[in-house]
């Protein structure tokens, strides 16, 4: 899909996703070498957005299977439609007879299956597309044992419609909240990565490609502010998303400052749990993370001054 690691990262900040050398190097050899991408980390740190960037930066699509407890193999892989076999057969029956062996090939072939995220990610033609496995955590090992086909052999086999291989190879992402740890034998085929929340440096930055907002003194506060409120110990920290939807709000609002009057309409914002809210609601509580907001964007602002 690239061809080197310059490219590539001409092309993902063209897409608007911010990255760090090391990363973006294990992103180009994992595509050079066909390996697929384990992303770990916690909720809304950028795991599913790096399979967008990439499919944006390689001009291709994404097909995503949205993992979740009790998905099955139809979901992920397909199923032959039943209607449309019955109605074939319903057209073709004067001829069942003599032509039943070419008919019964017929009903088990592509034409009557209704593919899933995974065979359509196989049989991409001229370019391959990113295949995204979100959330994979949420599944059982069974489910994850069904992988392992298609990440070491690019196949998939199915019964009655038989092994599909890959036209095109995808990029594979797979992503994991840690609700449960993945199999070795499944770790052993990828390559590996772990993210974090961002830094306050590294979100001011995130910020000021993503956001409409521009204003560098409010960009640092809100920056800290995330940094504030993941260290808090909320139950449902901030993600880089719904930092980039304050900075939205904030512009519309036409605010220059986080001030502590404007917690109450801020709150749908940041506060996604009623135990998160009712923390927020105490004076202290919010008052505090706007103070700290603010040292960690005067910190910075000095440390850019010196520099």
């Amino acid at each position: 899909m690239f061809t080197s690691v310059q490219e590539l990262a001409q092309k993902l900040r063209k897409a608007k996703y911010v990255i760090d050398p090391i990363t973006l190097q294990v992103v180009y050899l994992a595509s050079r070498m066909q390996k697929p991408l384990l992303v770990e980390g916690p909720p809304g740190c950028g795991k599913t957005e790096l399979a967008y960037a990439v499919a944006a930066a390689g001009g291709t699509t994404v097909e995503r299977l949205q993992c979740y407890e009790g998905i099955t193999e139809e979901k992920a892989i397909g199923k032959f439609d039943e209607s449309l076999q019955r109605i074939f057969l319903e057209t073709e029956k004067e001829s069942l007879g003599e032509n039943w062996c070419v008919i019964r090939e017929r009903l088990h072939s592509l034409d009557f299956f209704c593919e899933g995220p995974l065979l359509r990610a196989l049989r991409h033609q001229d370019r391959p597309c990113v295949l995204l496995v979100d959330e994979l955590d949420k599944v059982d090992h069974a489910f994850e044992a069904l992988l392992l086909e298609i990440l070491s052999a690019w196949q998939v086999t199915v019964p009655k419609l038989g092994t599909i291989k890959a036209e095109t190879v995808p990029f594979v992402v797979l992503s994991s909240n840690e609700e449960r740890r993945l199999g070795d034998p499944l770790r052993r085929r990828c390559m590996y990565l772990r993210f974090e929340y961002p830094t306050v440096e590294r979100e001011i930055e995130i910020l000021q490609v993503r956001s409409t907002n521009q204003e560098p003194a409010l960009l640092g506060q809100m920056a800290g502010l995330a940094h504030a409120l993941r260290g808090w110990n909320m139950e449902k920290p901030p993600s880089i998303a719904e930092m980039l939807d304050l900075a939205e709000a904030l512009r519309l609002l036409g605010v220059k400052e986080i001030m502590p009057e404007q917690r109450d309409v801020l709150l749908p914002l940041l506060a996604k749990t009623e135990a998160d809210r009712g923390r927020l609601l105490l004076r202290e509580g919010f008052e505090g993370l706007i103070v700290d907001s603010k040292v960690y964007r005067d910190k910075l602002s000095r440390a850019g001054a010196a520099a």
